[in-house]
């Protein structure tokens, strides 16, 4: 095996065993995941559990009522393509990778059902629904050693495929860079949906670069310019127009989400969602 990847799967379990310890994966997760009926709404009902698609066709308010689930079904999905392809070696990859195994271990760790998906543009790798560590660290080797670069995934596709694969209603991180528009409305009408977002610092604290030749992982194009204090004002009004809309999108839906740079530990930026 890889070293580096061996690494990196020694340092997830130790920090699962010791440092999560205490912080259950089902502490996520309100009320459970099992579907139990619709109904109408009711005064004093949480305004949460209002399926609005089903709301809007009948033009009336619904609610989705859910009973508790002692197993919890964790699924890990990874959007990935050349977007990741940033920063030294491809440390958006490792650390996609190392918040992926984590929560492998974390759900193995706690007798929940784990799942993982990986999309590329290539192809769609899918674990069974599993308890065994081998089918964790499997997953992991495959977003270790994916090959991203000049690559670029459909995520409308990818998020339309994962809705069918999962049947059962779960726990879903959504890892991704999201630099991309991701439309993740469908999952969240059925799943509890958790966006994990994966950057590297200097996509969000670009330096002056001067003259330089720009190349795009995902399709090979270069551009020679001058990367000056402009051209980083212009970039930046960019990603915070995309970060605004990625933000409101996750308030709508009832997504809750986390940032995680490369350089972070990933298990302090867990656990805080348990909080």
């Amino acid at each position: 095996m890889n070293a580096a990847l061996k690494a990196l799967q020694l340092k997830a379990r130790h920090q699962v065993y010791t440092l999560l310890s205490g912080h259950n994966l089902s502490k996520l997760h309100g009320e459970g995941y099992d579907f139990s009926e619709l109904r109408e709404y009711q005064i004093g009902d949480d305004i949460r559990k209002i399926n609005w698609t089903i709301t809007a066709k009948l033009g009336k308010p619904y609610i989705k009522e859910l009973h508790a689930n002692r197993e919890l079904s964790v699924v890990v999905a990874a959007f990935m393509d050349a977007s990741l392809y940033f920063g030294p070696g491809k440390a958006k990859q490792e650390k996609l990778t190392e918040v992926a195994t984590l929560l492998g271990y974390a759900a193995q760790q706690n007798s929940d059902l784990f799942t993982g998906l990986s999309y590329t543009k290539e192809s769609t790798n899918a674990t069974p629904p599993t308890k065994q560590l081998y089918h964790i660290e499997q997953f992991s080797k495959t977003l270790f050693e994916a090959s991203l670069l000049n690559t670029s995934l459909d995520y409308h596709t990818a998020v339309q495929d994962l809705f069918r694969r999962l049947h059962k209603p779960s726990l879903l991180f959504v890892l991704s860079d999201f630099l991309e528009e991701v439309d993740l409305s469908l999952l969240s009408q059925k799943h509890e949906v958790i966006a994990v977002v994966i950057r590297d610092r200097e996509e969000e604290m670009p330096k002056r670069l001067g003259e330089v030749t720009l190349s795009s992982p995902q399709d090979k194009k270069k551009m020679d310019t001058y990367f000056g204090q402009r051209s980083i004002e212009k970039y930046l009004a960019k990603l915070k127009e995309n970060d605004e809309k990625l933000a409101e999108h996750f308030a709508r839906y009832d997504i809750r989400s986390v940032k995680i740079f490369t350089d972070d530990e990933v298990v302090s930026k867990l656990v805080g969602l348990f909080v």
